[in-house]
């Protein structure tokens, strides 16, 4: 399996270890990615692969200009408000019902306006990554579309929580949606299957009105986890969407007897849609000891994910969201392309 990857990651370093909750920066690390590239190539998956470059416009057919015109100058706004000692970029304050969101062109008012969280900081090198991931994702798409039977993009920052026109969540630009979008783009019909511990609302958010694109999630219920305020199981899509997204939220301790029987469901719904591709948003914080998680999920059992995913018979384009555990995480993610190859 061919996986691409960017070394451009290592320049979005937050330094903030502000903690929210159990949401803080300080777990996305550059070392995430690292590790991962280092088990591919000791386990020897296949051939890690520089992306090639693609234009802006794949990633402006999923977000609005301002965000991204946005995160491309944040840093620098910053610096020139708060100079150049400043801390990493977060919010002071958001705008709640009744107030004026964005209603100046101050830094701290559009910062305000765009993210949902305080564990996503903008920093030096941080439009650099995201704008690599994305060249990631699409070369991995590309080489899918392109007769291979599955790809790994290798993204980080990640980017499942990033909506059309908000960030957060550890997420700048997303990804996966972008991907999904120029596989239409292509003629394609894609399904994206998101296995991360956490609701993937940006990427629900930005299909929810589609009838093109399926969306199906396996979460922690947002009664008592992160995102909070979306993944709900009554959330099913809306007006030419309708059936088309597909929550399925576990309760806190879920192991993977449970989760399987959910990921069962969600593959049964994605083939009565009839996809060509399938996308996996591939988040590994279900695991048992994943350090802002609480699923159950143990090291053999991603192989066995893999094994079910090969088995659904699809092209399948994996691309890396979360997963926090740096002792097990490499293996994890490994495990999951290698019970793909091996089925």
């Amino acid at each position: 399996m061919k996986t691409f990857y960017s070394p451009t990651h290592f320049d979005h370093a937050p330094k903030l270890e502000f903690e929210a909750g159990k949401l803080s920066s300080a777990v996305e690390v550059p070392a995430r990615a690292e590790r991962v590239k280092m088990r591919i190539e000791e386990r020897r998956i296949g051939p890690v692969l520089a992306p090639k470059p693609f234009s802006d416009d794949a990633i402006l057919k999923v977000h609005d200009p301002r965000l991204v015109g946005f995160l491309a100058h944040a840093h620098e706004e910053w610096l020139a408000r708060y100079g150049p000692d400043a801390p990493d970029a977060i919010p002071s304050a958001w705008p709640m019902r009744g107030m004026r969101s964005g209603a100046s062109s101050d830094i701290e008012s559009r910062l305000g306006s765009l993210v949902f969280d305080t564990a996503t900081p903008v920093t030096k090198g941080t439009w650099a990554a995201a704008r690599a991931a994305v060249d990631v994702v699409l070369s991995a798409a590309e080489a899918v579309k392109g007769g291979e039977r599955a790809a790994f993009a290798l993204t980080r920052p990640p980017g499942h929580h990033a909506a059309a026109d908000y960030f957060g969540g550890y997420c700048y630009l997303n990804n996966v949606a972008i991907a999904a979008q120029w596989c239409v783009d292509a003629g394609m019909r894609p399904a994206i299957l998101d296995v991360d511990y956490h609701h993937g609302n940006g990427t629900q958010g930005i299909f929810f009105d589609r009838a093109d694109v399926f969306y199906a999630s396996i979460h922690a219920d947002p009664s008592f986890a992160y995102p909070h305020f979306a993944g709900f199981a009554d959330e099913r899509g809306r007006g030419a969407g309708e059936g088309k997204s597909l929550n399925l939220p576990l309760p806190g301790g879920s192991d993977w007897q449970r989760w399987s029987s959910a990921l069962a469901e969600a593959l049964n719904a994605i083939e009565k849609f009839g996809p060509d591709m399938l996308l996996v948003s591939l988040g590994l914080d279900t695991f048992e000891r994943d350090p802002i998680s609480d699923f159950k999920l143990k090291t053999v059992d991603y192989l066995r994910m893999g094994e079910t995913l090969a088995g659904f018979g699809k092209s399948t384009l994996f691309v890396f969201e979360g997963g926090y555990d740096l002792a097990t995480l490499a293996e994890n993610t490994v495990n999951v392309l290698e019970g793909f190859l091996q089925e």
